[in-house]
């Protein structure tokens, strides 16, 4: 092969793995976008989650206080709705969690089979890792506190009442907690997004 057509071949062979590395960053800078619109949505829930159990436990007050059965029967049908829809969604994000530790050990692997540092995504995957345990730790913990509620509602001695009462706050702390592991996953996920567009404009 003479110098012009080696040349080429280098010429053709560098403009390739320049498309693809534009490519892949693209396609990382979508992925960061949805990631971050993804976090809003999800911390809009987390709130009103908060606001709807509060809303709960405040008319289980009035309706213990007044011994309304008919009310504080519409309170427990409310209750287990939302016990219902918050487990689902935890499944949910459980499973979102866990495919971010998926796609961050894959970046992990990419960087290594470069021979990159890439400290960057050692530690996103440090932080996918922890949200995934904190989603199961919080699934778990619901559970539980759904089978505890199964066998209180409905009894209307006071220690159960009281029983289904603290029952009905852990669920508001633990929503609350979310709250706050939203933001956090809103801040980190903002500074990915900052990160992978200082490396690619470092790239070009």
């Amino acid at each position: 092969m003479n110098r012009i057509s080696s040349a080429l071949v280098a010429s053709l062979l560098l403009a390739g793995s320049a498309q693809a590395q534009q490519w892949g960053d693209r396609r990382e800078r979508a992925q960061d976008r949805h990631e971050v619109r993804t976090d809003k949505r999800e911390l809009r829930d987390d709130r009103r989650d908060v606001a709807e159990l509060q809303d709960v436990l405040g008319r289980f007050d009035q309706a213990w206080s007044r011994q309304d059965e008919r009310e504080m029967t519409a309170v427990e049908a409310r209750l287990r709705e939302l016990l219902r829809k918050e487990l689902a969604e935890s499944r949910a994000e459980l499973e979102k969690d866990k495919r971010e530790v998926r796609r961050s050990d894959r970046e992990v692997r990419r960087d290594r089979n470069w021979g990159r540092g890439a400290a960057d995504d050692r530690r996103d995957r440090r932080d996918d890792v922890r949200d995934a345990r904190v989603e199961a730790a919080s699934l778990q913990t619901r559970m539980a506190i759904a089978r505890e509620l199964h066998w209180v509602m409905g009894n209307r001695n006071y220690a159960d009442l009281q029983r289904e009462r603290n029952l009905i706050v852990q669920l508001i702390q633990i929503a609350q907690q979310e709250v706050q592991q939203t933001k956090q996953e809103l801040r980190e996920d903002r500074r990915e997004r900052r990160e992978d567009r200082r490396e690619s404009r470092q790239r070009w």
